[in-house]
C-alpha cells in the first residue's frame, strides 16, 4: 500500500561530478583530451595490426579486440559526461539508462574473457613455443574471440531483465557519471534481494573460472621463465608477456578495489572514482603500455611514419 503513494520516476538525473562546481569547464577539456587519446591510441593499435603483416598473430588479434573494447567503453560513457560538463544536460530516460548499463556490463565481461584468452595465449607461447602455431591456429582464435563476445552479451541479461522490472521512486539522482548498476539499485523502491543473489551467483560462476585461467596461466609462465638458465633467454621470454601482465594487474587490481572491499567501506563517491580507473584511465594507458613495452608495435609504428 505504501508503494502506491510513491511517484514513479520517468527520468534519471546523472550527477557526474557536482563536488567540483567551479571545475566543470576544466574537467570538460581534461576528459575531452582523455577521450581523444583513447580513440587515437586504440585506433592506432587496430590500424597497425591490420597494416603490418608481422602483427598478424593471435596476440595482436586479441589485442585488437581489447582496443575495440576500450573504445566502446569510453564511447558509451564519456560523451554523456562531456555533455554534462558543458551543457548541464544531466537527464536520461530509464530506457536509455538501462541500455547504457547493459552494454557497459557486456563490455566489462567481454574484457574479462579477452584478458583470460590473452593469458592462455601467452601461456602457450612461453610454455609450448614449438606447438604454438598448431595450438593457437586461426580457427581456435576466431572461436575464442566470437565466444568472448557472445558470453559478454549473455552474462548481463539476467541483471538487466530483473532491474527492468523494478520500481524507481523518490529520488531520481544517479550519483555517478553513467548508469552504473550499484547506483541504480540505490534508487530502487523494490527489494534488491533477487538481483543481489543473481549478482553473486551469476558473477561467481562467470568470473571465477576466468580469473582461475588467468592466474594459472601466469603461474606456469613465471615458473617456466624462472627455469630458463640464460639471462638473455629469461628477458626475452618475459618481454613477450610483460605488456599483458601489466594490463592484467591494472584491470584486476581495479576490479578488486571496487568489488572486494567490505560493504562498510564502500560509498558511491568512492565507487565513482574507482570506476574512472577502469572506464577511462585504463583504456587510455593500454595502447601506451603495449606500444612502449612491445618492440613489434614500435617497429610497426616507425615503419608507418618512415613511409610517410
Amino acid at each position: 500500500m505504501e508503494e502506491e503513494n510513491l511517484t514513479t520516476v520517468t527520468e534519471f538525473i546523472i550527477l557526474g561530478f557536482p563536488e567540483y562546481p567551479h571545475l566543470q569547464i576544466p574537467l570538460f577539456f581534461l576528459f575531452l583530451l582523455i577521450y581523444l587519446i583513447v580513440l587515437m591510441g586504440n585506433l592506432t593499435i587496430i590500424a597497425l595490426t591490420c597494416l603490418d603483416s608481422r602483427l598478424h598473430t593471435p596476440m595482436y588479434f586479441f589485442l585488437c579486440n581489447l582496443s575495440f573494447l576500450d573504445i566502446s567503453y569510453t564511447s558509451l560513457t564519456l560523451p554523456k559526461l562531456l555533455d554534462i560538463f558543458l551543457r548541464k544536460s544531466q537527464s536520461i530516460s530509464p530506457q536509455v539508462c538501462l541500455t547504457q548499463m547493459y552494454f557497459f556490463m557486456c563490455f566489462a565481461y567481454v574484457e574479462f574473457v579477452i584478458i583470460s584468452v590473452m593469458a592462455f595465449d601467452r601461456y602457450v607461447a612461453i610454455c609450448h613455443p614449438l606447438r604454438y602455431s598448431v595450438i593457437m591456429n586461426q580457427r581456435l582464435c576466431m572461436l575464442m574471440a566470437t565466444g568472448s563476445w557472445i558470453l559478454g552479451f549473455l552474462e548481463p541479461a539476467t541483471h538487466t531483465v530483473l532491474i527492468s522490472c523494478f520500481s524507481f521512486c523518490g529520488s531520481n539522482e544517479i550519483n555517478h557519471f553513467f548508469c552504473d548498476l550499484s547506483a541504480l539499485l540505490k534508487l530502487s523502491c523494490s527489494s534488491t534481494f533477487t538481483i543481489d543473489c543473481a549478482t553473486y551467483i551469476v558473477g561467481g560462476f562467470a568470473t571465477l573460472p576466468l580469473f582461475t585461467v588467468t592466474l594459472t596461466s601466469y603461474v606456469y609462465i613465471i615458473s617456466t621463465i624462472l627455469r630458463i638458465h640464460f639471462k638473455e633467454g629469461r628477458h626475452k621470454a618475459f618481454s613477450t608477456c610483460s605488456s599483458h601482465l601489466t594490463v592484467v594487474i591494472l584491470f584486476y587490481g581495479t576490479i578488486m578495489c571496487l568489488y572486494l572491499r567490505p560493504a562498510s567501506m564502500q560509498s558511491l563517491d568512492q565507487n565513482k572514482l574507482i570506476a574512472l580507473l577502469y572506464n577511462v584511465l585504463i583504456p587510455m594507458f593500454n595502447p601506451i603500455i603495449y606500444s612502449l613495452r612491445n618492440r613489434d608495435v614500435k617497429d610497426a609504428l616507425w615503419k608507418v611514419f618512415h613511409r610517410k
